[in-house]
């Protein structure tokens, strides 16, 4: 999300280095600490992971007293780093980023003066410490900064695709605020959430699913509010269909170290809620979609018995796993030789009526696709159309056995209230599976 809580390391070259941080106080401005890396103070009995790493133990008190110790993020918990540097009497905590967690920062209440920098900035930082014998720094009070750019980008964290239960669905489905949210909080713990920290607070900043699914909880319980009749797989649709993959700086939205992200990383994309109260169109599904689902999985009546109610009998011919009606479409079995694959899906319009909508197919690299209808009007809202879509691999234009990704949107023409209902298409193409 566009917010942060930048917290400074101002060195003693006068470079400032933006971290973010929740500490409730700052090092004075006027006062310089030595800067040393945790390797430095590593402990005689400790290895030098785990002072790279702040482990509790891991730091030498006389050499860790009275400076701003630089820690490396992974293994424990970053609040503990902070602690582990603060019972070796050190007055501040430079928590770095490694490559793999590159640009991501999160605001922590850490227990001592403490910021949370890029591993770009944590390579610079080091360039520096490396350049002089003096190394110093203090690091500022924390601050709110709005609007900020690149964002909305993928948390390090955050889990991603494919797929590997079930690949014909794209998982994850959608993205939403997950990082550094204000949240309400116990009063039974600190605001680390471990058992040294005897602060108390109303309210703390949190990561995580448990932030972002509440988020999108809400947005499911104002869809129902404003459509009582829609089903739960509806307000998934209109969730999903209405998402935005672009960043607030118009360019496509990266992971957390500013490479391009795709639909294993955010799904159909970031939730829009004004949007997904009006989709136009949803894809909705019901018990007999489910059956065919399981159907085509391999489940026998038996063992569909065993949780679904009504006739539960595999057809003779069920549709293919891919068939599901979702709102993403996941093709990852297509053939090298050009076979065709089609699956098949059906809209509702829930928008105005009468209402003709015209499908615009972004492909993924190396693979033809085309929808068929090509137009899909509508007498009226609640009606429902369904269409296929086919896809061809395109000779020596893959990598096999790679994903390609690419995007379905079907619109209702111009203007501001026009629909775009947009689907993530995610191929795997050179699969040894065909059917």
């Amino acid at each position: 999300m566009d917010r942060e809580f930048p917290a400074y390391l101002v060195l003693g070259n006068k470079k400032r280095i933006k971290g973010q941080s929740l500490s409730p106080v700052p090092l004075p401005a006027n006062k310089h600490y030595r800067l040393i890396s945790s390797v430095e103070a590593k402990a005689e009995d400790a290895t030098v992971a785990q002072a790279q790493l702040c482990m509790e133990g891991s730091l030498d008190k006389k050499k860790a007293r009275g400076k701003i110790v630089v820690c490396m993020r992974g293994k424990n918990a970053r609040v503990e780093k902070g602690e582990a540097v603060h019972r070796a009497g050190g007055v501040g905590l430079v928590l770095a980023n490694d490559e793999a967690t590159g640009n991501e920062m999160i605001a922590d209440a850490h227990v001592l003066p403490a910021t949370h920098i890029t591993y770009s900035d944590g390579v610079a930082l080091l360039a520096y410490m490396n350049s002089t014998r003096l190394a110093s720094g203090y690091i500022t009070l924390p601050n709110t900064a709005l609007e900020t750019k690149p964002a909305p980008f993928m948390a390090a964290f955050s889990s991603q695709g494919p797929n590997t239960v079930t690949p014909q669905i794209l998982k994850p489905d959608i993205t939403a605020p997950g990082v550094s949210i204000l949240a309400a909080f116990t009063g039974l713990a600190g605001p680390t959430g471990l058992t040294f920290d005897s602060r108390r607070v109303l309210f703390n900043s949190e990561s995580g699913t448990s932030m972002s699914c509440p988020h999108v909880a809400g947005i499911a319980g104002l869809l129902k509010a404003l459509h009582p009749d829609w089903s739960p797989a509806a307000i998934k649709s209109a969730i999903m269909t209405t998402t935005r993959v672009q960043d607030n700086t118009r360019r496509p939205m990266s992971n957390s170290s500013f490479l391009r992200a795709t639909p294993f990383a955010y799904g159909a994309g970031h939730v829009q809620p004004n949007r997904a109260a009006d989709p136009g169109l949803v894809y909705d599904t019901n018990a007999t979609d489910y059956l065919h689902f399981l159907c085509a999985l391999g489940y026998n009546s038996t063992v569909i018995g065993t949780f679904m109610d009504g006739p539960n009998a595999c057809p003779a011919r069920p549709r293919k796993p891919e068939d599901l009606n979702y709102p993403s479409v996941t093709v990852p079995h297509l053939s090298a030789s050009g076979e065709p694959r089609t699956v098949t899906r059906r809209v509702r319009n829930v928008g105005a009526e009468p209402a003709a909508y015209d499908v615009r197919v972004r492909e993924p690299r190396g693979v033809s696709v085309s929808v068929r209808p090509s137009r899909l009007e509508f007498a009226a809202a609640g009606e429902e159309k369904e269409f296929a879509v086919t896809f061809r691999a395109r000779a020596g234009r893959f990598l096999p056995g790679e994903y390609v990704f690419g995007q379905m949107v079907w619109s209702d023409g111009a203007g501001r209230r026009r629909h775009r209902v947009r689907s993530p298409v995610v191929v795997r193409v050179g699969a040894h599976r065909t059917s």
